[in-house]
């Protein structure tokens, strides 16, 4: 009897003192250290941003210690300014679906499923015999290529150096071999499955040798691929059992069901001097993606909408420890500076940070010109959206904006320092 009772009373010490990673709100900031005149700047630097049109408004969303601090919307859905963002609003979230995609590979990888060093042939065949740009003749677009000195793998596809680029981001010689491959997909295509997209990219010559430098692209999407293969799951299906469901992500979607098709934001850009939809342009079919389901390809590297709420239900389950999605040899592994495994021009080009497995990561230095701690991480989304994750000091930050191009990163860095000023109250 007394044996039971000792081992019932360490179980419930256990779970005592285990963390939970379920956000609540914190209607007094200041009881945890996050001050209230600090948010309420806060409100005035967005409020700024929109009164200069530079800004059409968003969702921005701040948690401490897994609780809500900062959860309010701004600005309008229309430039008619009739219909107000309001937080549970879905925002195409493009680039921070490769934070999903990341955390899927690796609770594949502490399953033993993958291997991160593994050639990605052993998932996709179509990847087993790939060649590198050599020579471009800009008169017809004609190029030769070499063969690969050694494969791509799973961790030059999570550190962007696997020579697959983005051909729309990349003007002239790479933007050319890209169109001639009808590469340049974007978020989706109203036939290809993803099977049949990424088979496709395999033709496509790489830019440069695997791991020879980092080169923001579709590697992301290869990715999402090999998740199919190695789960026999389509994404769309991998995601919601394996991340959506366990933190509770009842808003993001690939493809919109028509009852939510009203809550999705319009896509703002500058145009003739001030702030309009890509609606009032006659241009929204470059947006109209998340409503033109279903259809059987998902892009891995930024096809998913989403809210605030439930993208920071997601990276606080990370900042918090990994909850039920992660395990914390596989988070120390993705959260960590993975550069010198690879390459070393990402730290030269980015002071004060590196690149981990799907994110920008911070570093410990002197040189470091972000208030953000060493071992934060983040990553940011091509329609305005942000996000970071900082262990030390358990907070995370979602900001959802809409609008293309957007340039300010003063702005942004604006931001970052007011949080920091908000969360660093000492008792």
């Amino acid at each position: 009897m007394k044996k039971t009772a000792l081992i019932l009373l360490f179980f419930i010490f256990l779970y005592s003192c285990s963390k939970s990673t379920e956000l609540k709100v914190q209607l007094n900031p200041e009881s945890i250290g996050v001050s209230p005149e600090k948010l309420a700047e806060i409100d005035q630097l967005i409020l700024k941003a929109i009164a200069e049109e530079k800004l059409p408004g968003g969702t921005f969303l701040l948690a401490k210690n897994g609780q809500i601090v900062y959860d309010k919307s701004f600005g309008y859905r229309t430039s008619e300014k009739v219909k107000a963002y309001q937080n549970n609003d879905i925002y195409r979230i493009a680039s921070m679906t490769k934070a999903i995609t990341t955390v899927s590979i690796m609770q594949l990888y502490e399953q033993g499923k993958i291997g991160l060093d593994d050639p990605v042939y052993n998932y996709i065949p179509s990847f087993k015999n790939q060649v590198v740009l050599n020579t471009f003749e800009p008169s017809d677009s004609s190029f030769t290529t070499k063969p690969v000195e050694k494969p791509v793998t799973i961790r030059n596809l999570l550190t962007h150096t696997s020579g697959i680029i983005y051909g729309s981001f990349n003007p002239g010689k790479l933007m050319a071999v890209y169109e001639k491959y009808n590469m340049n997909v974007g978020f989706s295509h109203p036939t290809w499955t993803t099977e049949e997209w990424i088979d496709r990219l395999a033709e496509v010559p790489l830019a440069h040798q695997p791991g020879a430098k980092f080169s923001y692209g579709l590697s992301m999407d290869v990715l999402g691929r090999v998740i199919e293969v190695v789960s026999n799951q389509p994404l769309d299906e991998y995601f919601k059992q394996h991340i959506f469901d366990k933190v509770g992500m009842t808003n993001t979607y690939f493809y919109l069901p028509k009852e939510k098709f009203d809550r999705l934001v319009p896509v703002y850009t500058q145009a003739q001097g001030k702030l309009i939809t890509l609606d009032e342009i006659g241009a929204a079919a470059q947006a109209s993606y998340p409503m033109e389901g279903p259809r059987n390809i998902f892009a891995g590297g930024g096809g998913l909408t989403s809210t605030a709420m439930d993208y920071a239900k997601f990276i606080n389950t990370l900042a918090l420890g990994g909850g039920d999605i992660l395990g914390a040899e596989a988070l120390k592994e993705m959260s960590s500076d993975q550069m010198p495994n690879v390459i070393t021009d990402y730290k030269e080009n980015n002071t004060g940070q590196s690149f981990g497995l799907g994110f920008t990561v911070y570093l410990d230095s002197e040189n470091k010109r972000s208030p953000k701690s060493a071992g934060t991480y983040e990553w940011s989304g091509y329609f305005n959206t942000k996000f970071f994750i900082d262990p030390k000091e358990e907070i995370v930050f979602v900001g959802m904006t809409q609008i293309v191009p957007f340039n300010d990163n003063a702005f942004w860095n604006e931001m970052y320092k007011l949080i920091y000023e908000a969360v660093e109250i000492k008792f």
